[in-house]
């Protein structure tokens, strides 16, 4: 799969990610208006909304990005509607070319790992038929259990053809409680980096490995390092625009081949209108918003990393 996306990435040059993770408060206003006239003031409507969001913005920014990735939390919210509009929206950034990077963040005991593993990248076989439940095929993936609840999610990208992006060093303040602890001569991160690299062996794809993994742009020298202990790995990297993250941050996460990362932004993109830089565009024209703060990621991710 991550030869996949590399092909994407290449043919855009674009190593940037949209993040769908749709709130309530991001909502343009006659978007809802709009459901809730039609389904009445329900989890119905905001799940109708929210997938009409998603569409205007795939449909804005489908020609210049390879990935789109919706935050599962963010549709469970909202409960079985909202899950349905993130399979929805999974679905139709398919239908318009795009590899979904499903953001989960799942890791448990082995069997529910697997099931995890399934239910996200993998199939499930009815009599006769197979399906694939969710169909995202890249998920992110929490180690904290160690390797039995990260082994049954390569086991399925080996078999289906997928991927998956390991948490490492995340882009949260606090991420440094844990993940900043010495344990020897190595702190927590590096230790999960190094086995991240051993695993990523286990599952290659062409020079890459289907085993990748988060690194925050909140965090560039570790970017840095990190990047030299999984050169074969690819990163996914959070944090830029409202988090901070800006493209001069950047350039350590990509190996001399200008390839090795791919950079997500939720809400500066998906929420731009509500931005003062792309405030003429009004509610109405949130998508363009969108678009054009799409593109101006890429310039600045594109000319720092140059």
């Amino acid at each position: 799969m991550i030869s996949k996306l590399i092909t994407e990435i290449k043919k855009k040059n674009a190593p940037v990610v949209v993040g769908l993770d749709p709130q309530l408060s991001f909502l343009p206003k006659f978007l809802l208006d709009k459901a809730v006239a039609e389904r009445g003031e329900s989890l119905e409507a905001v799940s109708d909304a929210i997938y009409e969001y998603n569409k205007s913005l795939i449909d804005a920014t489908y020609d210049l990005i390879p990935a789109v990735k919706p935050q599962v939390a963010m549709y469970e919210q909202f409960g079985i509607s909202g899950v349905e509009a993130f399979k929805k929206t999974v679905d139709y950034a398919h239908e318009k070319g795009l590899i979904v990077i499903g953001d989960i963040k799942r890791g448990d005991i082995g069997s529910t790992s697997e099931a995890y593993a399934i239910g996200h990248i993998g199939t499930v076989t009815v009599g006769s038929k197979t399906f694939a439940p969710f169909d995202e095929d890249i998920v992110t993936v929490n180690p904290y259990l160690g390797s039995d609840g990260v082994k049954p999610f390569i086991d399925v990208c080996n078999k289906c053809d997928k991927g998956i992006f390991v948490l490492v060093k995340t882009s949260n303040p606090s991420s440094g409680e844990f993940q900043d602890k010495s344990i020897g001569d190595k702190t927590l991160y590096e230790e999960v980096a190094d086995t991240v690299a051993a695993w990523g062996e286990t599952s290659m794809d062409g020079d890459y490995s289907n085993v990748g993994a988060v690194v925050g742009a909140t965090y560039p020298e570790m970017g840095i390092e990190l990047r030299r202990r999984m050169p074969k790995s690819y990163i996914l990297v959070p944090g830029y625009g409202a988090q901070g993250g800006k493209g001069s941050d950047l350039k350590g996460f990509f190996n001399e081949d200008g390839l090795g990362a791919i950079v997500n932004s939720s809400r500066g993109i998906i929420a731009a209108y509500k931005n003062e830089k792309y405030a003429s565009f009004g509610e109405e024209g949130f998508a363009d918003a969108a678009r054009q703060a799409t593109i101006d990621m890429i310039k600045d991710i594109t000319e720092a990393i140059a």
